[in-house]
């Protein structure tokens, strides 16, 4: 897995990746480690997962911890920034990653609470260990970004809308974030081959994976996408703090 950052680009600052115990925020935590920074991985209920890549970056020379906290409950939030505060002291980069609402089981309103509520709470309690300097990416897909004024399958139609509202309540941080001196990018990508949100759809509505490939010509997998998150935490913030990743004709077209 080549990296997209340079060695040492990253020494003495420290990374906080949610939902980064597999896929996509998973590779995001190696390239940062890759880079030299300290790395913190979050993870709600896999902890043996977590572990195991802790061990995995530890064994190549990085400082790395497993942190496992419910991003919907607010004190296990501000538990797992006290963990990070106690240990590294700052943090410099926050990639807000963790998603969900597909699952079953978790409630009607689960996906309001963990792709708007909890994303909003993530950067507010980490807000004190972030100074000037620092960054701060959120994690997101075409299927959500453009949903506005791009359908997308009805299987997926809730958890878009969540994470469209997600993103548009971080957005209206950015001005005190900007004050600070700290940086805020959206990072979208079309649809993901190897994700277990990918995984879902294709198990909810077969086909749909191949449909969107045929559509798109191409599609990343998880470390080429995740290649491109962490290249957004160095990278200049854009103008429009967004960074579109993959094809995205059909979503801006379809808005015409």
């Amino acid at each position: 897995m080549n990296s997209p950052l340079q060695p040492g680009q990253l020494a003495g600052t420290t990374a906080l990746v949610t939902g980064s115990s597999r896929g996509i925020g998973a590779d995001t935590a190696r390239y940062f480690a890759a880079a030299g920074a300290n790395v913190v991985i979050n993870y709600r209920s896999k902890a043996p997962r977590a572990d195991k890549l802790v061990a995995e970056l530890g064994a190549a020379g990085t400082e790395a911890i497993a942190i496992g906290a419910d991003l919907t409950d607010p004190a296990s939030v501000e538990s797992m920034m006290e963990t990070i505060r106690s240990r590294f002291g700052t943090l410099e980069i926050l990639v807000l990653n963790a998603s969900g609402g597909m699952e079953s089981g978790m409630g009607e309103d689960y996906a309001l609470r963990l792709n708007r509520d909890a994303q909003v709470n993530v950067l507010t309690a980490a807000l004190p260990l972030l100074g000037e300097g620092s960054r701060v990416v959120f994690v997101t897909s075409h299927q959500a970004h453009f949903i506005r004024t791009t359908p997308t399958m009805p299987e997926y139609e809730a958890v878009a809308l969540s994470k469209r509202a997600g993103e548009d309540a971080l957005r209206e941080h950015i001005g005190t974030l900007a004050d600070r001196g700290i940086g805020f990018t959206v990072v979208s990508g079309d649809m993901i081959e190897g994700t277990i949100t990918a995984t879902l759809l294709e198990r909810a509505a077969p086909g749909s994976i191949d449909a969107r490939k045929e559509a798109a010509g191409r599609l990343y997998n998880v470390s080429e996408f995740a290649a491109e998150v962490a290249l957004a935490a160095v990278e200049p913030v854009p103008e429009d703090n967004t960074k579109l990743v993959g094809d995205v004709n059909y979503f801006t077209s379809a808005g015409e």
